[in-house]
Protein backbone atom coordinates (compact mmCIF):
# COMPACT_ATOMS: atom_id res chain seq x y z
CA UNK A 1 0.00 0.00 0.00
CA UNK A 2 1.16 3.36 -0.80
CA UNK A 3 2.18 5.97 2.24
CA UNK A 4 -0.23 8.07 1.39
CA UNK A 5 -2.98 5.78 1.28
CA UNK A 6 -1.93 4.91 4.90
CA UNK A 7 -1.14 8.18 5.87
CA UNK A 8 -4.53 9.27 5.11
CA UNK A 9 -5.94 5.90 6.65
CA UNK A 10 -4.38 7.00 10.13
CA UNK A 11 -5.60 10.79 9.49
CA UNK A 12 -9.40 9.68 8.51
CA UNK A 13 -9.62 8.06 11.80
CA UNK A 14 -8.11 10.79 14.33
CA UNK A 15 -10.54 12.67 12.97
CA UNK A 16 -13.68 10.24 12.98
CA UNK A 17 -13.02 9.75 16.64
CA UNK A 18 -11.97 13.25 17.71
CA UNK A 19 -14.57 14.60 16.12
CA UNK A 20 -17.16 11.69 16.33
CA UNK A 21 -17.61 12.65 12.68
CA UNK A 22 -19.92 10.19 10.39
CA UNK A 23 -18.08 8.84 6.83
CA UNK A 24 -20.05 11.74 4.94
CA UNK A 25 -18.70 14.71 7.19
CA UNK A 26 -15.45 13.21 7.34
CA UNK A 27 -15.57 12.66 3.51
CA UNK A 28 -16.64 16.36 2.69
CA UNK A 29 -13.07 17.87 4.94
CA UNK A 30 -10.55 15.81 3.38
CA UNK A 31 -12.35 15.75 -0.26
CA UNK A 32 -12.93 12.08 -0.82
CA UNK A 33 -15.86 9.53 -1.61
CA UNK A 34 -17.76 8.08 1.15
CA UNK A 35 -16.61 4.72 0.07
CA UNK A 36 -13.02 5.88 0.18
CA UNK A 37 -13.30 6.80 3.92
CA UNK A 38 -15.22 3.50 4.45
CA UNK A 39 -12.50 1.60 2.66
CA UNK A 40 -9.80 3.74 4.51
CA UNK A 41 -10.90 3.16 8.49
CA UNK A 42 -12.53 0.04 8.03
CA UNK A 43 -9.86 -2.05 5.85
CA UNK A 44 -6.78 -0.27 5.33
CA UNK A 45 -6.38 1.02 8.66
CA UNK A 46 -7.23 -2.75 10.40
CA UNK A 47 -3.67 -3.88 8.65
CA UNK A 48 -1.73 -0.33 9.84
CA UNK A 49 -2.90 0.14 13.25
CA UNK A 50 -5.72 -1.98 14.65
CA UNK A 51 -5.63 -0.52 17.53
CA UNK A 52 -7.09 2.86 16.14
CA UNK A 53 -9.36 0.60 13.57
CA UNK A 54 -11.46 -0.36 16.78
CA UNK A 55 -11.83 3.27 18.12
CA UNK A 56 -12.77 4.25 14.56
CA UNK A 57 -15.14 1.58 14.44
CA UNK A 58 -16.91 2.03 17.67
CA UNK A 59 -17.56 5.85 15.95
CA UNK A 60 -18.73 4.89 13.23
CA UNK A 61 -20.77 1.65 14.74
CA UNK A 62 -22.68 4.96 16.88
CA UNK A 63 -23.00 6.96 14.18
CA UNK A 64 -24.96 4.29 12.52
CA UNK A 65 -27.09 3.51 15.45
CA UNK A 66 -27.99 7.08 15.44
CA UNK A 67 -28.73 7.19 12.16
CA UNK A 68 -32.70 6.74 12.33
CA UNK A 69 -32.49 9.10 14.83
CA UNK A 70 -30.71 11.68 12.87
CA UNK A 71 -32.97 11.78 9.77
CA UNK A 72 -36.64 11.37 11.98
CA UNK A 73 -34.95 14.88 13.54
CA UNK A 74 -34.50 16.50 10.45
CA UNK A 75 -38.24 15.20 8.97
CA UNK A 76 -39.62 16.64 11.94
CA UNK A 77 -38.09 19.76 11.65
CA UNK A 78 -38.54 19.84 7.49
CA UNK A 79 -42.78 19.60 8.26
CA UNK A 80 -42.37 22.26 11.18
CA UNK A 81 -41.11 24.32 8.76
CA UNK A 82 -43.61 24.08 6.43
CA UNK A 83 -46.38 24.13 8.97
CA UNK A 84 -44.97 27.81 10.00
CA UNK A 85 -44.69 28.84 6.23
CA UNK A 86 -48.26 27.61 5.69
CA UNK A 87 -49.36 29.39 8.87
CA UNK A 88 -47.69 32.94 7.82
CA UNK A 89 -49.25 32.71 4.56
CA UNK A 90 -52.99 32.23 6.27
CA UNK A 91 -52.25 35.57 8.21
CA UNK A 92 -50.98 37.21 5.30
CA UNK A 93 -54.57 36.60 3.58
Amino acid sequence: MKDYIEERAVELANYIIENNATVRSAAKVFSLSKSSVHKDVTERLEKIDPPLAARAKLVLERNKAERHIRGGMATKHKYEERARETDGLRKAR
